[in-house]
């Protein structure tokens, strides 16, 4: 049992001032008061510590874009995360909703309907399609056909490069196993030059387009202030593709424009996050530690320690996406009450009681503990015809 009293957090954004204004001396005096107290098997506040206190150390001695790239580079083995990644998946419920979300708003869009096309931007591995081919699999009528267009980006990423190819061997090998008729095409390149030119689509398929947490890696007006920015042009060529229906899913956070409040701000998701685990997977447990330390401690120190280019996420608030993506010239689409409720009470029945989920006008909300983490909503091309 610990019998220190030392608030970690306490000293982590003092630490975080003492960086920003280069007071080197007095900087070096907290990160070494935290170090001492951080632990990657101790308490959430510890091991939050023991991330935060390398992002700001390689911050100081002004190495984080080197530091970063060199993990970057090495990243834990492919099979260790997938093992890694399933623990996260039994342990908290944020990526199972954003699953069943999609899934059951493609089932809406495919009602009556014998052809999908799902252009998907970030393709994860393709975890979030098996589920969806074995639904299609059983559904009444026989299975659709399903074609996938992967669309994976240039930069650098903290987990295993998995080949895109790959993905579709796998993804195609279940297809198979379910019996669903399917074809894979992958596209890798900048995301702001993604437009209809760049794959084929039927006129008698359902075209949904996807992003599972993932657009909040386009640059925004903070480096390209003279002309529209990367992820403008995006959500422009997505409206531009006229989907039956845009399935956007974001981190719901806003790193703001200086150091000190994008400190403030990781401080306060990954506190959430990390509380979350110590609720939910033993601390003894050493998947935990490569869950912590190498792929949410890799995050951790790019937001601290890197800068312009090399800074990879920019996450915005889900109200700023809402006015983003209008601007683009989408529509929001109201939720299916049928769908929230569903996964309301899946939360509720098969998930730790500090989760939540809830609405916000179009937006469904996940959290924990009452910190908003993420926001998913529906999309259409503005002048789209209304069921």
């Amino acid at each position: 049992m610990r019998t220190d009293v030392v608030d970690l957090c306490a000293l982590l954004i003092p630490c975080a001032q003492a960086v920003a204004a280069g007071s080197v001396m007095t900087a070096q005096e907290l990160l070494k008061q935290i170090k001492q107290n951080a632990s990657s098997t101790g308490d959430d506040t510890q091991r939050l510590a023991q991330c935060f206190s390398k992002g700001l150390e390689a911050r100081l001695a002004g190495t984080g874009s080197q530091l970063w790239q060199l993990l970057t580079a090495e990243g834990p083995l492919v099979i260790k995360y997938l093992k890694a990644y399933k623990l996260y998946m039994a342990a908290c419920c944020f990526n199972r909703v954003a699953l069943f979300f999609n899934i059951m708003t493609i089932e809406h869009a495919m009602a009556g309907k014998s052809k999908l096309h799902i252009v998907d931007y970030g393709p994860h591995h393709g975890f979030q399609w098996v589920g969806l081919l074995r639904w299609m699999a059983n559904r009444k009528g026989g299975p659709p056909e399903v074609k996938i267009t992967a669309i994976s980006r240039l930069q650098p990423r903290s987990c295993p490069s998995e080949g895109i190819e790959d993905t579709g061997h796998r993804l195609g090998k279940c297809a198979r196993e379910f019996g669903v008729p399917f074809k894979y095409h992958s596209i890798t390149a900048r995301w702001e030059t993604i437009c209809t030119d760049f794959f084929k689509t039927d006129a008698d398929e359902v075209l949904v387009v996807t992003d599972l947490f993932d657009f909040g890696i386009l640059m925004d007006e903070s480096i390209y202030l003279d002309r529209l920015s990367p992820r403008d042009t995006v959500l422009n060529n997505i409206r531009n593709m006229r989907p039956d229906v845009f399935i956007q899913g974001v981190v719901n956070s806003s790193y703001g424009t200086s150091f000190l409040a994008r400190f403030r701000e990781a401080l306060f998701y990954y506190s959430a996050l990390f509380d979350m685990l110590d609720a939910t997977i033993p601390r003894k447990c050493k998947l935990r530690s490569v869950l912590e330390q190498s792929m949410l401690g890799h995050s951790v120190l790019n937001v601290i320690a890197c800068e312009g280019v090399d800074l990879v996420n920019h996450p915005e608030k889900y109200g700023q996406w809402q006015v983003r993506n209008q601007r683009a010239g989408l529509r929001q689409l109201p939720l299916k009450p049928n769908i929230v409720k569903v996964l309301k009470e899946k939360v509720m029945k098969d998930h730790h009681k500090g989760f939540f989920v809830g609405e916000d006008g179009r937006w469904l909300l996940q959290g924990w503990k009452g910190r908003i983490l993420y926001a998913h909503s529906t999309w259409v091309a503005e002048d789209a015809i209304s069921e």
